[in-house]
């Protein structure tokens, strides 16, 4: 019997497949689902580890943050659908979002839309040519993705609520930028507890380094488990 909690999602950033393989091994029954970015994705044969995975009964998120015109992002997300895969990102752009929510309906694919990511804060958005601050941009973001159709959404804990509210609680919420109490934050600027993240309205944390660096990640991901049942969520 499993003793994961399906709303903790493992990174598995590594350069190789069976880097990622040794990893998923060692966590066993205490990890359900894991994501797998580019570096594995490109170049360390992710996506027939994805296959495998599934096969496995895990549940496998492909973020691939696409982005492109409606014909070439639908082509990608058809064919991560035939993976089996569970989410998928897509970045919050018109266009991208309306090729990708009808080549994804009916195969179970959740599409996640992008937002801000958490490695960026209100300076970094105006280096960019953004007159607008983070909350801003994401709340847009959030509003247009729930309008597209999309399943869910990426954004900081910290705009969890507010997505939350802009999207009348129905779709996902995936949070990055998961650090237990204590932990180093790396290249993270907005980053809060599990405990926290919850609370603050996200149905799914997304952890790295804090499980996949750690002396022992058995442990590692049995503390984050035990910090996310201590969120105190409303009653539904």
């Amino acid at each position: 019997m499993s003793i994961a909690d399906d709303r903790l999602i493992v990174a598995l950033d590594f350069p190789s497949r069976n880097e990622a393989q040794t990893l998923v091994e060692k966590l066993d029954e205490r990890v359900s689902f894991y994501k797998i970015g580019y570096q594995l994705f490109y170049g360390g044969e992710g996506l027939e580890l994805g296959k495998e995975l599934v096969a496995a009964k895990k549940k496998v998120f492909f973020d691939l943050k696409l982005l492109d015109i409606d014909n070439s992002v639908a082509k990608g997300v058809e064919a991560i659908a035939k993976t089996g895969a569970s989410m998928l990102t897509i970045h919050a752009y018109p266009q991208a979002m309306a090729g990708a929510v009808p080549a994804a309906k009916g195969s179970g694919l959740t599409l996640l839309a992008v937002t801000v990511l958490t490695s960026m804060d209100n300076d970094d958005l105006m280096n960019a040519g953004y007159d607008r601050d983070v909350e801003s941009i994401v709340g847009l973001r959030a509003f247009q993705a729930r309008e597209a159709g999309m399943g869910g959404i990426v954004c900081s804990a910290h705009e969890a609520g507010l997505v939350r509210r802009m999207t009348e609680g129905k779709l996902d919420i995936v949070t990055p930028g998961i650090r237990p109490m204590g932990a180093n934050i790396g290249d993270q600027k907005r980053v809060v507890t599990p405990k926290e993240a919850l609370e603050w309205g996200a149905s799914h944390l997304v952890v790295g380094r804090p499980i996949t660096a750690a002396n022992d990640p058995v442990q590692a991901a049995s503390e984050i488990i035990k910090e996310m049942a201590l969120a105190d969520l409303p009653q539904e």
